[in-house]
């Protein structure tokens, strides 16, 4: 394998599988799969999870809601949907824990970095939700930040598309497709990989990022074993 430690970046849109809203229990249960295949060959896994499927802290306040007040109900949404990613695991038979930046003991950890780590050494899925625990940052900024601290190897953003382009594929069919690029050209091309507060936290810390298609059964695999026709690496 070519990483010993990942943080898998998941939105919560990825969760809805087919619907319109919401989670898909056939959808998880496949992420769920894929997820245990990795953990059974050795390496250490730590999970982001967006709530865009339940609610977007930008899209309340763009309807006239509070930003803080919105941004607070969006981290609750990536408890729910970290409490629902961890149940289809634990029905799997992979051993999870749920840790949130913003205290709810009755139903999660509060996240402490050394049991964390603790629990990925022990060979324990962690899933980190709540975001940073603050409003006006994304759960790409929390994806990033929980990396470093729990000391990834690299960052894997499962999406619907495999991987980066010159443009969006789903709009533009002579988009081409990057398989490796630098975090100087994704910022000279305009290119769209994480927010800007994100990307400058990874690049700062040399953290590579890898775009790919979580929806293909077998990529996170693939992924994870260094094979480089999958998704487009940025580092």
């Amino acid at each position: 394998m070519k990483y010993k430690r990942i943080l898998l970046k998941l939105s919560g849109e990825a969760l809805m599988g087919e619907r319109q809203y919401g989670i898909d229990p056939k959808r998880l249960a496949e992420y769920a799969e894929d997820i245990k295949a990795v953990t059974e060959k050795g390496i250490e896994v730590a999970i982001v999870i967006g709530g865009g499927n339940i609610f977007r802290g930008v899209a309340g306040a763009s309807k006239g809601m509070d930003r803080v007040q919105s941004d607070h109900m969006g981290m609750l949404a990536t408890v729910i949907n970290g409490l629902a990613l961890q149940d289809a695991l634990e029905a799997a038979d992979v051993k999870t824990r749920l840790q949130t930046a913003i205290k709810i003991n009755e139903v999660a950890e509060p996240f402490i970095r050394r049991k964390a780590m603790s629990h990925l050494r022990k060979g324990r899925v962690v899933i980190f939700g709540g975001g940073t625990g603050n409003p006006y940052f994304t759960t790409d900024s929390a994806a990033v930040l929980r990396a470093i601290e729990v000391e990834a190897d690299v960052i894997l953003k499962g999406t619907r598309v495999d991987g980066i382009y010159t443009a969006d594929p789903e709009k533009n069919t002579d988009a081409v497709k990057y398989d490796h690029i630098s975090f100087d050209d994704v910022l000279s091309k305009g290119l769209k990989v994480m927010d800007t507060t994100a990307f400058t936290l990874s690049q700062e810390n040399e953290l590579p990022i890898i775009v790919f298609d979580m929806n293909t059964r077998g990529n996170l695999m693939k992924v994870v074993s260094g094979d480089d026709s999958i998704g487009t690496t940025v580092n």
